[in-house]
């Protein structure tokens, strides 16, 4: 039934900074969710290949100190390029199990040279295109010491049967002008992804289906101290840092009412499935509705540049 959309949360660990391995394991992963009929997979933030956790552990902000120059390297070597082609098994899987994809990941883009990354959520539709690269506009906190600020390009919305969904990286969930930019596209099943902590999810994964009438699905990683490979740099002066559990999923579901389909579950690796119904949107959009008849946009609208930006524009 065209109303009907089964989704599957993938709250999962990574080979954490190991690109090809994590390629592996959300492959293998895309394959279980598309066994039990599955038509939307959703990955936490910046899983491939892992969230940048050394810097709150090894003095992340110190200037010129060795370990965070090797780290950072090792990270950028490990982001991911599409224009090489390092997405087309997943976009064959895709196209084959005929199931879109969110993924958040860390991109190491050629149209800004190729050597800073980007935190990244892409877009692969059922027949395996990438309809959307979204690389997050604002990196929190510590993590602008890894990543580069993103821009509007990525900020698009995608039909999928009935539903038109949409996607934000973490805090960029709590700025309320890029959500208003997906609402005003029509969303109505809006992404939401995480590096893993249900300190974030609990509150903003319902305010969001509150705030839209949409259906809000939050995604979290997970991570504990014994995920670090052994092959990891200086990976003994992470440890020394770490707690033993660095992100704990939280990984759930709000209807449109604001209500709780799924609830954060903590500390559980796997896939989490449900199916959702179109037909709930329409029932709460009844008494309001952000972008349509509960808007002014006499008196308040909002502009969006979605140009995607490089520092070079050629004239030949």
């Amino acid at each position: 039934m065209e109303n009907l959309l089964k989704v599957a949360l993938a709250q999962i660990a990574p080979v954490w900074l190991n690109k090809s391995e994590t390629l592996k394991k959300i492959e293998a992963t895309i394959v279980t969710a598309a066994n039990e009929k599955t038509e939307l997979v959703v990955f936490g933030e910046a899983l491939l290949p892992g969230y940048p956790f050394w810097l709150a552990l090894t003095n992340g902000a110190a200037w010129d100190l060795k370990i965070n120059k090797e780290l950072h390297a090792h990270y950028v070597r490990n982001a991911v390029q599409i224009e090489s082609g390092e997405l087309d098994n997943i976009r064959k899987l895709a196209k084959e199990y005929r199931i879109a994809i969110y993924l958040g990941m860390i991109e190491r883009p050629q149209d800004r040279g190729g050597h800073s990354i980007y935190c990244s959520l892409v877009y692969i539709d059922q027949n395996g295109h990438i309809k959307s690269v979204h690389r997050k506009l604002q990196p929190t906190y510590d993590e602008r010491l890894t990543w580069a600020p993103g821009d509007g390009n990525g900020l698009q919305v995608h039909s999928l049967k009935q539903f038109t969904v949409g996607g934000l990286n973490c805090w960029e969930n709590w700025m309320p002008l890029p959500r208003a930019a997906l609402y005003g596209q029509g969303e109505n099943l809006h992404i939401a992804v995480w590096p893993g902590s249900a300190y974030n999810t609990k509150d903003i994964t319902r305010f969001i289906a509150r705030e839209s009438r949409s259906y809000v699905i939050s995604v979290s990683s997970l991570m504990k101290k014994e995920d670090f490979p052994t092959g990891t740099p200086h990976l003994d002066k992470i440890l020394e840092n770490a707690p033993e559990v660095l992100a704990n999923g939280g990984s759930c579901i709000a209807g449109p009412d604001g209500e709780w389909l799924l609830e954060p579950v903590i500390d559980k690796e796997g896939l989490l499935y449900h199916t959702l119904d179109f037909n709930r949107v329409y029932e709460e959009r009844q008494n309001f509705d952000p972008v349509g008849h509960y808007s002014r946009p006499d008196i308040t609208k909002l502009t969006v540049n979605r140009e995607r930006q490089s520092t070079l524009e050629f004239e030949d």
